[in-house]
């Protein structure tokens, strides 16, 4: 998966946008839908990486069966995975890593803004 696979994948998402919430790390991007963040890349980065929500009992599956998902890298490694995209993991694996992080992320926004975007 290339930085433009992954920037389209996140930016697929209903409602996903991309920020740069960090001046001390301005080429970071960040997904959110919300106020919320669902992904973390810095996309010129080599190998690229991205950091992904997951249920954590998945997410221990997830490091088990791929070498490249470890522990997220500065986030609470209990919720979080730094997924190297090193084409070890196949695109629609990752694809659906995004999916589930976006999915978690709406599932713990306040009610509101779940029905602002169909998703009560």
């Amino acid at each position: 998966m290339t930085p433009d696979e992954l920037k389209a994948c996140c930016l697929e998402q209903n409602a996903a946008w991309e920020d740069f919430p960090f001046p001390g790390n301005p080429e970071l991007s960040t997904f959110k839908v919300g106020a919320k963040i669902f992904a973390i890349s810095a996309l010129d980065q080599a190998p690229l990486q991205v950091s992904l929500k997951c249920d954590p009992e998945i997410a221990l599956q997830l490091r088990e069966t791929y070498p490249a998902v470890r522990p997220g890298w500065h986030l609470n490694k209990r919720h979080w995975n730094t997924v190297t995209l090193d084409g070890s993991i196949p695109d629609r694996a990752v694809r659906e890593m995004v999916e589930d992080s976006y999915d978690l992320v709406v599932a713990g926004l306040p009610r509101w803004e779940r029905l602002r975007l169909g998703q009560a």
